[in-house]
């Protein structure tokens, strides 16, 4: 190859760079799409976790629908109140009141407590579990598998199995929401943390078949909903449920449930 040729080679090169380069700064102008400057702030300030504990998808789809109106300040749950009040002066909003949530486990079914229906020999996860006969081992098909799931997906070590049974640690607890995710059974929600009575239980079956399974199963007998006198429990689907916003933290309902489900927190 001579001089001339690796000149041509050259002009080639730079041409064909050229052209890119051009056609890439077109591109830029055509297609550009203007990023509000509020959600870029809005970003800068959301902690980066993506964990969805917000109900979207990351924290760049959280900080768009923050700046679009469709989603509150107080959004995200792993930020928790000092994250809200930043976002709240970028928005120019004011924050109001803001409640904190934990995780809860909706069931007390521990080992003495719980029937088994056959010995589960397999992969350590709830998620296997699952998907094995009944969806468990126990004869509750509804409480807690107790192979730790939700421990292991807990950015903070709020969740320990203790007696096969999941508990969390509320002071650790920042309300992300994988472990509610990560549940197989869907026995895991977020509640207020300022919440004193809870039900600990999840089971859908009736009050017999409850029986059968577990000591510490709600029976759906109502006498809760019937003492109430806020209107905040109501039996829905064989199982007592508490409108944490009624709820008025009188101690009735805990104290009349024969099967003593009702926690005090």
């Amino acid at each position: 190859m001579d001089f001339k040729e690796i000149l041509i080679a050259v002009g080639v090169v730079c041409l064909i760079s050229l052209i890119v380069g051009v056609a890439l700064g077109i591109a830029e102008k055509v297609f550009h799409v203007e990023v509000d400057e509020k959600e870029e702030k809005v970003r800068e300030v959301l902690p980066g976790s993506n964990c969805g504990g917000c109900g979207y998808a990351g924290c760049d789809a959280l900080a768009q629908a923050i700046a679009s109106g469709k989603a509150p300040v107080s959004s995200c749950p792993v930020g928790g109140k000092p994250v809200a009040e930043k976002i709240a002066k970028i928005m120019g909003e004011e924050l109001g009141e803001m409640t904190r949530k934990v995780a809860y486990v909706k069931c007390d079914g521990n080992s003495d407590k719980r029937t088994v229906d056959y010995n589960y020999i397999g992969i350590d996860s709830c998620t296997a579990a699952s998907i094995m006969p009944g969806s468990s081992p126990y004869a509750c098909k509804y409480g807690c598998l107790g192979f730790g799931s939700c421990a292991r997906v807990c950015p903070e070590g709020a969740i320990r199995i203790i007696d096969k049974k999941a508990v969390v640690d509320e002071s650790l607890c920042i309300a992300c929401g994988k472990c509610v995710k990560n549940c197989p059974h869907q026995l895991i929600e977020l509640v207020p943390a300022e919440s004193h009575y809870r039900v600990q239980c999840f089971s859908h079956v009736k009050g017999k078949d409850v029986r059968d399974a577990c000591t510490a199963g709600c029976i759906a007998c109502g006498i809760c909903q019937k003492v109430c006198e806020a209107g905040a429990i109501t039996v829905v689907d064989n199982i007592a449920k508490i409108d944490y916003e009624k709820c008025t933290s009188c101690g009735k309902c805990a104290e009349k449930c024969p099967r003593k489900i009702i926690k005090k927190y």
